[in-house]
């Protein structure tokens, strides 16, 4: 079959939003926000950078690989790739976007409203492959997983000293992009995704840069930008909830990736991490000359981005609960 095991509940795994789920499309657009160069990707199968933003595989490729399909989710404008390989699963994330369009402009990545585009593409091209009924039956089976958030707040409200925060007190942008997340449910819905998992934000106070900075609370997660992230999954839970009774036949899991993460961050010994505060590379640029021997004893490979294995243990976390009944 063109679309993996024609038993398989879920066919394809079709991916938006940002850096946690970006597989590689940066690398063909004009922008800093790349990680197509060595330290990242050294733990990645063949040991090459693809332009994930991690030392090896995201949350993403553990859950395609999790339902039987591929162990790697390609990236949609990587050339390498083309429709028979995006049959049974394609990422159309960029690293540094949000749900809010301003977030996308800070360094020129591609915006939510684009990525929407890119599928419709993807669509068109996947009935000349499969035909259109075939077609319909693998999007309308297909998981679609939507991760971002985090950079609309990190480096978008609380950076740019005369943009949002002069239109929005937090609670109003939250809000705001909640509202921005629903359009975007419902146009993929009416492009025929029925299966849907809504990812929440990361205990964003634990990143190594924001701990960093932390310098009066010493080194600690800042609780606050925590509490944000609570409160923001917490308004994605009652969209999902509101989703789910307004649209016939649609299945939206809220993805929970706060509760185990900050678990590792927490209890770091049970999975054999040593170090929770500091990054693997901190800058992880070309000339690093500071990346840790052993990332798997990492919680964070950068000083914003977890390393594949605590990936792996969000991932294995939320195959065996929210996700389980998809299997």
């Amino acid at each position: 079959m063109f679309f993996g095991d024609a038993g398989a509940k879920v066919p394809a795994v079709i991916v938006f939003g940002d850096s946690t789920v970006d597989a590689g499309n940066n690398n063909y657009i004009k922008t800093l926000a790349k990680s197509n160069y060595l330290p990242y990707g050294r733990d990645f199968p063949g040991g090459k950078p693809t332009g994930r933003f991690c030392n090896g595989r995201l949350v993403t490729d553990f859950i395609s690989e999790a339902f039987g399909l591929k162990q790697t989710i390609p990236a949609y404008l990587d050339p390498a790739y083309g429709i028979e390989d995006f049959a049974t699963g394609v990422a159309f994330a960029s690293a540094a976007t949000g749900y809010d369009n301003l977030t996308s402009n800070v360094l020129s990545v591609i915006p939510m409203w684009k990525e929407l585009e890119y599928f419709k593409e993807y669509e068109k091209k996947l009935f000349g492959f499969m035909g259109k009924n075939n077609a319909k039956n693998m999007l309308r089976e297909a998981l679609y997983l939507i991760s971002a958030g985090t950079n609309d707040f990190i480096e978008n409200y609380y950076i740019i000293p005369a943009g949002r925060r002069t239109q929005f007190t937090v609670e109003e942008y939250s809000n705001y992009l909640v509202g921005n997340s629903e359009s975007f449910i419902r146009e993929i819905y009416n492009l025929g995704a029925r299966k849907i998992s809504l990812a929440g934000l990361p205990p964003i106070g634990c990143i190594p840069i924001l701990r960093s900075l932390n310098i009066k609370g010493g080194g600690a997660c800042r609780a606050d930008c925590n509490k944000l992230a609570r409160d923001f999954g917490r308004k994605l839970i009652a969209l999902t909830a509101k989703l789910n009774k307004e649209l016939t036949g649609i299945k939206i899991l809220f993805l929970n990736v706060y509760n185990p993460a900050l678990h590792v961050i927490n209890n770091p010994r049970a999975y054999g991490i040593e170090n929770v505060a500091t990054a693997c590379c901190y800058l992880c640029n070309r000339d690093s000359p500071f990346t840790c021997m052993d990332a798997n004893t990492y919680a964070f490979w950068d000083a914003v981005h977890p390393t594949e294995k605590l990936y792996h243990i969000v991932a294995d976390h939320l195959m065996k609960t929210t996700l389980a009944e998809l299997v």
